[in-house]
């Protein structure tokens, strides 16, 4: 069952952090003052779905994202994306998402921070998977550097994270970056931690240069079903820029 079932209900803080902005969708639509769904073919990493509203809904407590074998926009594929560009922004924090991923072939689910202004790096991957190795998660962090882009990260190895809903969370100080899954530390970094405010993005594409593209084996409609998402700051500082939006 989800942690809180009802659109009211407010989480408690975090040993350490206090809740600023969060979404349980417990309503019955999204909730635009918070998110932004995508309508639009992207023209990014030769990914092959057409972002549409209509596979972004909210269903027995949870945000879904559904993919679709089905052509729009002269794109193959259908499929959902979120986003609080314009609505939510912040500079550090703990950022939290639960869970249950989609899966197979061609299919790659992520949660993700962006600056608001588009500017590409930085970015901070809270998790990406590839729907054919559904038991390993990618937690990454871009920069710039002189010569051009750069990231650095690692994989994590764990249960079928497709089966169930898990909970994927990032802490980002000035100075070092944490991954973590179901609570678990899995991989920091002090390198090229980002300064500036980012917003959330939340997707499943479909296709592309890394996950390369859907087979035979891989079924359609997939969902990625999101229980909760909610963003923190340190309980004892206060931060120069406060974050954008509010508490939600």
């Amino acid at each position: 069952m989800p942690a809180c079932s009802r659109a009211a209900d407010k989480p408690p803080d975090v040993p350490g952090w206090r809740l600023v902005w969060h979404d349980e969708f417990g309503g019955r639509e999204l909730d635009h003052t918070k998110w932004r769904p995508e309508d639009a073919a992207l023209e990014k990493n030769n990914e092959k779905q057409y972002y549409t509203p209509e596979d972004v809904y909210l269903e027995n407590g949870s945000l879904v994202l559904r993919s679709q074998d089905r052509p729009r926009g002269k794109r193959a594929y259908t499929s959902g994306l979120v986003e609080t560009v314009g609505l939510f922004s912040q500079r550090y924090g703990r950022f939290e998402v639960r869970a249950k991923l989609p899966r197979g072939r061609g299919i790659w689910p992520a949660h993700w921070l962006l600056p608001d202004d588009n500017s590409w790096p930085p970015e901070i991957d809270i998790m990406e998977l590839l729907g054919h190795d559904p038991k390993r998660i990618y937690m990454t962090n871009h920069w710039r550097a002189p010569e051009g882009p750069r990231h650095e990260g690692r994989s994590f190895e764990g249960p079928d994270f497709t089966a169930d809903f898990h909970t994927f969370t990032m802490e980002w100080d000035p100075d070092e970056i944490r991954w973590y899954v179901d609570g678990v530390q899995r991989h920091s970094t002090r390198k090229n931690v980002p300064d500036v405010a980012m917003r959330i993005i939340l997707n499943t594409a479909v296709g592309g240069n890394w996950p390369k593209d859907p087979d035979k084996t891989t079924l359609f409609p997939q969902y990625h079903f999101i229980d909760y998402v909610r963003v923190y700051v340190r309980d004892n500082i206060e931060f120069v820029d406060p974050p954008s939006g509010g508490v939600a």
